[in-house]
């Protein structure tokens, strides 16, 4: 079986990248690479592991996410299925901050880009009224060449270094920073596991089975590279995934979601739902739809 590398080289031959992706699916292994990316996901859905917290996705959002970053575009279960006519399109602008654009952000002129970087290292989820100016300064990106590229590149870092808001951290700490590459991708098999058996009972011998460890080195294994408890980082992703599916409408109540999501007690899935949360799964739903009413 081929070994996954954690840290991904992505391949260029210029200062910045820009990949588009049009495909069944996003690639489903948590990696990390030198450069930062900013993505603009175009269609498709689903959920976003970065460093140990995780986040739901749709289409019209964008993403920025830090210099070795660990990180994770996990489509829905439904984009994996052999019939599935469902696929993805995404565009993504790669740069090294640390690479050949280092010497032009240490310019004096540059202070203001290179601040932004530094203090969102650990990414964020760029703002809905900040998506049109974005997509186009990436699509600027995208169809220019040569010192023109670079220009249009610079024009998005000055769009996005002069938010006044300051949106939140994708994750609570730099993963990255104490993790070596056979760590990597033994948390990323972990990951994968998880991500793959949420919606049927999983126990801790199961996730320490497949990491080839005892239950009890787990455990500790776990805690000190993600903060969270293996139990914790279970019923996060399980209610992630029941949000998506209640404002999917995809399901005719509650309870079906929450035994398709891994609970088998509508009482502990409540009182896990209002733990993760902060509201019941019924006023989450009321919440989402005055939200929607309102657009």
């Amino acid at each position: 079986m081929k070994v996954l590398q954690f840290t991904i080289p992505v391949a260029h031959d210029k200062s910045v990248i820009v990949q588009e992706e049009d495909m069944p699916h996003f690639y489903p292994h948590l990696h990390r690479h030198k450069e930062a990316q900013v993505t603009w996901i175009q269609q498709g859905e689903g959920t976003l592991i970065a460093g140990n917290n995780m986040h739901a996705f749709k289409a019209g959002e964008i993403y920025f996410i830090g210099a070795d970053q660990p990180h994770l575009f996990k489509s829905n279960p439904e984009y994996f299925q052999t019939e599935s006519k469902l696929s993805i399109k995404a565009i993504t602008v790669f740069f090294d901050p640390n690479g050949a654009l280092a010497p032009m952000f240490e310019l004096p002129e540059m202070k203001a880009f290179k601040d932004f970087i530094l203090q969102h290292k650990l990414g964020f989820k760029l703002p809905p009224e900040y998506v049109a100016k974005i997509s186009r300064a990436m699509l600027d990106i995208k169809s220019s060449k040569g010192s023109d590229q670079l220009i249009q590149f610079l024009q998005m870092m000055r769009i996005l270094s002069s938010m006044p808001v300051k949106p939140g951290h994708l994750s609570d700490f730099g993963l990255s920073q104490s993790i070596n590459e056979a760590e990597g991708i033994r948390i990323s098999n972990i990951y994968n596991y998880i991500l793959q058996h949420y919606s049927r009972a999983i126990t801790l011998d199961d996730v320490a089975r497949e990491a080839c460890m005892t239950p009890q080195a787990f455990c500790r294994y776990f805690k000190k590279h993600t903060r969270h408890t293996f139990v914790s980082f279970l019923n996060e992703m399980r209610i992630n995934e029941a949000c998506k599916k209640l404002t999917g409408n995809k399901y005719e109540s509650i309870s079906v979601v929450a035994y398709k999501c891994g609970f088998t007690s509508i009482t502990n899935f409540n009182r896990v739902f209002k733990s993760v949360m902060g509201s019941s799964p019924r006023d989450y739903l009321d919440k989402y739809a005055n939200k929607v009413s309102m657009l």
